[in-house]
């Protein structure tokens, strides 16, 4: 097994998958560009990212169904790379179940086991083993047709933990269901990797998805690997413009800072979904404890900026320092949260989550608002974000 110290604890943790230094080429596009990644054991690591992005390529690589270009695939320590899927321990379930519709569920969960050449009783057992993990004593006899997507997808989860793999790989296998039974299945399944134990590779390019199931989510983008954290780390503290931009809604804000250094309340000269940069949104901008280069991007999420009505906000319904006054522009009503698109008085756009809770009636388009966030609201991107 790989072994590396944890962040900021000394200890030693044990990965369950090393990947070294790989490329994937098809003809002269490059898929997967030198892509470094550890997932330790046991732990639930979702690869994130949109259509193209590599992560379905990278899971093949793992899986054996590919062969890296270059670089190397380590599964428990051991060099997997050449080796063929059925020899790497792997159990995969893909985005369609791949339930074999002629074989009954018993026979589906045991084929793995068959293809091993386990003894009879031993197979039995462990059929029986798999459709408990997955709450599906009884239905051992029927057959696929008979099944809801939501059993069918437990059906294929039980065959590819039936033959106890090191690691358990997982192909948008939530993707076909209805949004309602989506929910419930991915409480059912975090709870099923929890009680297994199981070190488990999620693809999706859902982002709600993997930021509610994973231990730590890799954010891949033009075939590398941009960045890899706990859920909150990502959400609060992106690398970069891409994650900043594909995880959740944000607002970014080009700026550059047109004050005298040391004055009170940094003054930036703004733009934000501005069309024509010569009519800029001048913002004050006041960045408390963090520094305040020439040049910034900044990122200010919906849910962190306050909004009231102006005539409600009294002698401080004025734009300043961290405060914008804007207009109402569309509403979008989601039950307990509204999505507010916002024109600023100065030009420009800020989109705003509202509590259902914050206007006694839904609020109409035309309505005066006063904008504000705090300093600590503002997260600064990286200075090669930077306009």
């Amino acid at each position: 097994m790989d072994h590396a110290l944890e962040p900021g604890t000394g200890r030693r943790q044990v990965s369950a998958i090393v990947i070294e230094g790989v490329e994937r080429r098809f003809g002269d596009n490059v898929a997967l560009r030198d892509v470094n990644l550890q997932v330790r054991e046991g732990e639930f690591f979702s690869l994130l990212g949109p259509s193209g992005c590599g992560k379905t390529t990278l899971l093949n690589v793992i899986a054996g169904f590919l062969d890296p270009t270059q670089g190397t695939v380590r599964i428990g320590g051991a060099d997997v790379t050449g080796l063929p899927p059925y020899r790497r321990h792997i159990g995969m379930v893909f985005q369609n179940y791949a339930l074999f519709p002629h074989l009954s569920v018993f026979d589906n969960v045991a084929y793995g086991l068959k293809v091993r050449k386990r003894p009879a009783a031993a197979v039995r057992e462990r059929v029986q083993q798999a459709l408990a993990m997955v709450r599906l004593e009884g239905y051992a006899e029927r057959m696929p047709h008979q099944l809801s997507g939501g059993q069918q997808q437990r059906v294929a989860i039980a065959r590819a933990l039936a033959i106890e793999p090191q690691v358990l790989l997982l192909d948008e296998p939530l993707s076909n269901l209805d949004a309602k039974l989506r929910k419930a299945m991915q409480t059912e399944l975090r709870s099923l990797q929890r009680r297994v134990g199981i070190t488990t590779i999620l693809v999706t390019h859902d982002q709600e998805e993997a930021l509610s199931l994973s231990d730590r989510i890799g954010i891949l983008g033009h075939g590398e690997l941009q960045q890899v954290g706990a859920p909150q780390a990502l959400y609060r503290r992106p690398a970069n413009r891409f994650v900043a931009e594909f995880i959740g809604q944000v607002n970014l804000i080009e700026a550059r800072r047109t004050d005298p250094p040391g004055t009170e309340g940094v003054r930036y000269l703004a733009r934000h979904h501005l069309p024509d940069e010569d009519a800029p949104l001048a913002l004050e901008i006041d960045l408390g404890e963090q520094p305040a280069p020439e040049a910034a991007l900044l990122m200010l999420r919906p849910e962190r900026i306050h909004v009231r009505p102006r005539q409600a906000a009294g002698v401080a319904g004025v734009a300043g320092l961290n405060r914008a006054a804007a207009v109402l522009q569309e509403v979008s009503y989601a039950g307990p949260s509204l999505r507010l698109h916002t024109r600023l008085a100065g030009g420009g756009e800020l989109v705003v989550q509202a509590a259902d809770t914050d206007f006694a009636e839904l609020p109409q388009p035309g309505l005066e608002l006063l904008l504000s966030w705090s300093a600590q609201d503002l997260v600064m991107l990286p200075a090669e974000s930077a306009p």
